[in-house]
């Protein structure tokens, strides 16, 4: 197998829309648009492009899920679970690190990049 650099903007990706399970929407309806342009053949990492509207929701994030994020667009506000609020906008890039709980709001319509490694547990 040939491994290559893979540039986001010639990817044929078809977006995924969703949303906060209902149980989680803490304020609006936010609605998400996720275009995951890159899975490694493992399947525990990938990347690509988020949007969502505006709203609130709880997250948790699993033990070994990281996420590596940049605002291209738009605020949002993360409260840890401890109520230590942080706020980032657009240009802004931050890691959520794996075991995060807390509230994610966009305070505007969103846009960022990401990038999740997900390990697999080992018994």
């Amino acid at each position: 197998m040939i491994r290559r650099p893979f540039p986001f903007h010639t990817a044929d990706t078809v977006a995924e829309p969703g949303g906060p399970a209902p149980e989680r929407r803490l304020r609006g309806d936010p609605r998400f648009e996720t275009l995951n342009h890159y899975t490694d053949p493992s399947g525990q990492f990938f990347s690509g492009v988020w949007s969502g509207g505006i709203g609130a929701w709880r997250v948790e994030y699993a033990a070994h899920e990281e996420e590596f994020c940049q605002l291209l667009e738009g605020e949002v506000l993360l409260i840890d679970a401890d109520g230590a609020q942080t706020r980032l906008k657009a240009g802004d890039a931050f890691v959520v690190p794996g075991g995060y709980e807390g509230v994610w709001e966009n305070l505007t319509p969103v846009k960022k990049l990401y990038a999740i490694m997900t390990l697999k547990e080992t018994p």
